[in-house]
């Protein structure tokens, strides 16, 4: 199977060079970058670093960067698609693990889970209202979507490329809520979901959201688990269920 893995970046050129040496050699036929218009040279960086690149001509936000990773890697002719953060917080190492989940048939997705016990995720720098934050809208996710899931809010994660056919995620949004919005549309579809542990750090030059922004990819989430309940009692049919 072919495999190729996306970076959706945004000023990541701290951390870029790091994320892609820590990627385990050979498991991968490609590496496919798209920059949503950072202003710190991570598009240069990935074209020095040998990488597939593409560059948005103006920031159009998180979920719109997936789309257009997930577009170009089915376009190149992915078998397996895998989507990791560029920030270098988490560990890469476990991929191959993920990807040969799927390749075997076991899972059409796997997302890789930080959070294995309290004190871990704790101790590896993750802000304690992220944690709780994390803890509660999981607990909700599952519950809605009759699933069980370590955590709903990875960066980590790999997709088959009939799972990433199946759904309608072109129509999902274009900020954080899209990575909820995908999930629920694969549970809908009754996609097989697993996760593994992955170790993961917060440093300085990681990628985080502010407070407020957290808020509103919470209040986002809600309204996706909402939307995915009200589809499937069948009460309506949005189009992204369609």
């Amino acid at each position: 199977m072919k495999k190729i893995i996306v970076l959706p970046a945004y000023n990541a050129a701290k951390t870029l060079e790091a994320t892609v040496a820590a990627l385990p050699a050979g498991a991968f036929d490609e590496i496919v970058l798209v920059d949503d218009c950072s202003s710190d040279g991570t598009y240069e960086l990935a074209l020095r670093l040998g990488l597939t690149a593409r560059r948005h001509p103006r920031n159009l936000g998180y979920g719109a960067n997936q789309k257009t990773c997930y577009a170009l890697a089915l376009g190149r002719g992915a078998d397996i698609v895998a989507m990791l953060h560029p920030d270098y917080q988490y560990d890469p190492r476990v991929l191959p693990f993920m990807t040969g989940i799927i390749e075997d048939g076991i899972c059409d997705v796997v997302l890789g889970n930080r959070i294995r016990t309290r004190a871990e995720a704790l101790a590896g720098g993750m802000p304690v209202y992220k944690y709780a934050g994390n803890r509660l809208l999981t607990m909700l996710e599952n519950l809605a979507a009759g699933q069980n899931l370590g955590e709903w809010h990875s960066g980590l994660r790999a997709y088959s490329r009939a799972a990433l056919e199946s759904v309608s995620w072109a129509g999902n949004d274009d900020g954080f809520a899209f990575d909820s919005q995908l999930l629920f549309q694969a549970a809908f579809k009754g996609l097989r979901i697993g996760d593994i542990p992955v170790p993961a750090k917060y440093f300085g030059d990681a990628s985080s959201i502010s407070f407020p922004a957290s808020v509103r990819y919470g209040l986002g989430t809600l309204l996706a688990a909402a939307e995915f309940l009200i589809n499937r009692s069948g009460l309506l049919r949005t189009a992204r269920y369609r």
